[in-house]
This record gives C-alpha cells, structure tokens and sequence, in this order.
C-alpha cells in the first residue's frame, strides 16, 4: 500500500492522494484576470492525477501583485473566469485550491523573462508597500510604510478575496507567508522594524497573519480547509526567521483554525546561501510536524515517486507539494503511481495509454 496514494481527509474534504500542484506563478494575466491560460495549465494537472490543485500567488489587491501580469482576486469580476477553472478541477476528482497573497515591498517587477527588475510608475508599475520603508534590494524602490488604515485594507483584502474565493469553488485556500512577500515581511524581523502593535516582539510581528487567517476562518465554511505556507527560515546569519519561530507560530495557527503549515523557506534576503539539495526544506516539516502535531507540507527539489513515498510514509510531511516536476510532466503522479505500484485515477479518455 503507498502512502503517497492513501487518501487523506481534512475537515469535509477528501484528498485522492498526497501530491499537490504547488503554486506557481504563470504571469499571464491582465488585470488580474485567469486566461485559457489557466484553465489549460491547471485543468492539466487535474487530469494528470494530483490531489489539490492550486493557484498560483492570486493577490487580494492590485498593489499586492508581483507583476503587472498576476492573478487576482480583489473584484467581483475575476469570480467567473476562476469558477470556469474550478469547475473542471472538480470535475477531473481534484481539489481546487487557491493561493492567497500580497507581494509588499517584492510587489510591481516585471516578468522573469522579462528580467524581473521594478517597474516604474511611469511604465505601468506602482509604489510597493512594506511594514518598513527598507527596500529589498539596491534596484528595488524604498516601499511605503503602512499605517494603521493600511494594515487594515490589507486585512480586508484578504477577506474579500477568500469570500470571492468561496463563489468561485475553490475548497481549499492557502495564506501566502513565505518567500518574502507581505505577511513574511512583518513576521521577519530583517524586514520589520516597526515600534507599535505590529512590530518588535514575536506576537506583534504574528500579529498581521494571525488577523489575516482569523478574518478568513470566520467566513471560510468550516467544512474547508485553510492552509499557511511560511518560510521556516529566512536563511540568515542571525537576527533573522528562524524555526523555532516557525514552530511557535505553528501552535498559534493550529489553535485558529488552521489545518496544515505548507513548509518552503527563504525570500526575505536578495543574498543567502541555501543549501540546494534533493528534499533539502523536508527537515522543516518535519520538525514542525513532531513538535506541534500540525500536519505539515513538504516542498522543493522532491522529484522522484520513491522520494515523495518515503517523506509521506515517514511521516516527515503529510502532503508533498511539487513545482517543477509538475511543471515538466502534468501528468507525474499517473507515473508515480506506476512506479510504486500503487492505483491512481487515469481519465477514461487515456485508459489506452496506461498499459
């Protein structure tokens, strides 16, 4: 029997297995609008056998993007080319999940074809925001610093977009607090050095995601899941995010109402030496998973089936999330199945495929 093809069942909601779409940005919108683009990309990877597909980065407000060219869901009127989307998602046996963020300080670059450097204003860019007016790097503008009413906009931003969320199908939503985008910049002290409510010690610099994930699980149906994904580590020297930071702030989220920490790590530093490995960011699900009993997503460079079979049957995470993998064959879990002989859910349309 694999493990990573038992099911698994958080709160109503059954996955058919362990492996989830990790998100990834496609930067193929206008205005925040899903594309055929999407419909494609995602659908694929419904029919290719993954449990969970998820959206990539969808931001809850126009500033919130990381490029002109992002996903968004600050307005009614990106609801039905999503719901087209979940729509067929559903209808392939995948969950719909949807990625929840705001870029802050990382916000208005171009396209990473495109050479990915800040925008200007006066070429389509905005103004970034950030808990502190501390740039991310040499290229990067000075960001705004947000007031309290800012704070607050932001908070909405992410409500709104979940309840828009909900209309659209999606069954699964994701607070994005990782790689250096808004909700990590408060958690890190490198990129938060506010004096009031917001900033200084651990639960003031929690505080921003902890409103963000309360005001999403008051309206979020209890039936449905609310996942985080954070940064274990900010990949730093010192004075950084750190583990046990995440640990901790792993039992806040657990008693709010969070039902699994998605564990990637870094995103804060433009310069940090990571040590690039095969399943090298697994240790901090791991570590999560033991010490909390939160259940825990592992990501990064997991490539193989036997791989992604041990981390689960290990209990070292309890879903793997893929990215590249996924991105080079849509239909990898068809394949994994295969190699640990294990069943999966091949569409009727290319049964004469799978002998």
């Amino acid at each position: 029997m694999s493990a990573l093809f038992s099911r698994l069942t958080q709160r109503g909601v059954t996955l058919r297995n362990r492996i989830v779409v990790s998100p990834m940005c496609q930067y193929s919108c206008t205005d925040g609008f899903a594309t055929d683009w999407h419909l494609v990309h995602l659908g694929a990877r419904a029919v290719g056998g993954a449990a969970v597909v998820m959206t990539e980065a969808t931001a809850v407000e126009a500033r919130g993007r990381i490029s002109p060219h992002d996903l968004g869901l600050w307005q009614d009127a990106h609801i039905e080319p999503l719901a087209r989307v979940t729509r067929f998602v559903r209808t392939h046996g995948a969950v719909a999940g949807v990625q929840l963020a705001h870029a802050g300080r990382k916000a208005s670059t171009a396209r990473p074809w495109e050479g990915g450097a800040p925008v200007p204003v006066a070429f389509g860019g905005w103004l970034p925001v950030a808990p502190s007016s501390i740039r991310f790097a040499e290229i990067h503008p000075v960001p705004l610093e947000l007031d309290a009413a800012g704070i607050s906009e932001v908070v909405q931003g992410f409500i709104g977009a979940a309840n828009r969320a909900l209309e659209a199908g999606f069954e699964l939503v994701e607070v994005h607090a990782a790689h250096g985008y808004l909700l990590h910049q408060f958690l890190s002290p490198l990129s938060n050095r506010r004096s009031d409510r917001y900033g200084g010690s651990f639960e003031n610099r929690a505080r921003l995601l902890v409103e963000v994930v309360d005001g999403i699980r008051s309206l979020w149906p209890e039936r449905l899941p609310l996942w985080v994904r954070v940064s274990a580590t900010d990949w730093a020297e010192s004075d950084g995010w750190d583990l046990p930071q995440t640990i901790e702030l792993a039992r806040m989220l657990k008693g709010r109402g969070v039902d699994l920490l998605d564990c990637s790590s870094g995103g804060t530093l433009g310069q940090t030496r990571i040590p690039w490995a095969p399943g090298y960011q697994v240790p901090f699900a791991e570590a999560v998973r033991r010490e909390t009993g939160l259940a825990t997503g592992a990501v990064g460079m997991i490539t193989q089936p036997d791989q992604a079979e041990r981390i689960v049957a290990q209990g070292r995470a309890d879903v793997v999330l893929l990215g590249r993998a996924l991105l080079r064959d849509p239909y990898w879990p068809l394949h994994a199945a295969r190699v640990l002989g294990a069943s999966a859910d091949w569409p009727p349309q290319y049964l004469r495929a799978k002998e």
